[in-house]
């Protein structure tokens, strides 16, 4: 079935409103996990997994200097700013913590070897966020 010029408008329409509630989305994993999980300790198993990997002595440090730092990636997701850099950088930051964490303290995952099956997906989500559906809004607004 051929797209009728309603159809494409509808789907261009769609894609248009998904790509700001994706990067919505994608930030708030970011804060959620740096500002509550980390800075705050809301998820205490956070430190614990920092603690096992790095050592005890300044795993509470360690621990909130993440949680900074991916409240700083939550604050360049919302700028804009060289957002293919970041997504690549995002994706690269998650499968890395993923694939150490699984390897080095599963029994401290709150999904055991599940997570890297979530960090996979979130991955995903930042790519065609970033990549499939800029590309396809560009060739649209042509």
């Amino acid at each position: 079935m051929a797209a009728t010029p309603v159809n494409a408008s509808m789907n261009g329409m769609l894609k248009l409103s998904l790509h700001p509630i994706l990067t919505c989305l994608i930030a708030a994993v970011w804060l959620a996990n740096g500002l509550l999980c980390k800075v705050l300790n809301l998820a205490p198993r956070h430190e614990q997994i920092v603690a096992s990997i790095l050592g005890n002595t300044y795993s509470s440090e360690w621990t909130v200097s993440i949680g900074i730092a991916e409240i700083m990636m939550m604050i360049w997701i919302c700028s804009g700013y060289l957002k293919r850099v970041n997504a690549m950088i995002q994706i690269f930051i998650v499968l890395l913590m993923n694939v150490l964490e699984v390897l080095l303290v599963p029994q401290l995952l709150l999904w055991g070897y599940m997570n890297l099956v979530f960090a996979i997906l979130f991955c995903v989500v930042i790519y065609y966020s970033q990549f499939v559906l800029v590309n396809s809004l560009k060739k649209n607004s042509k």
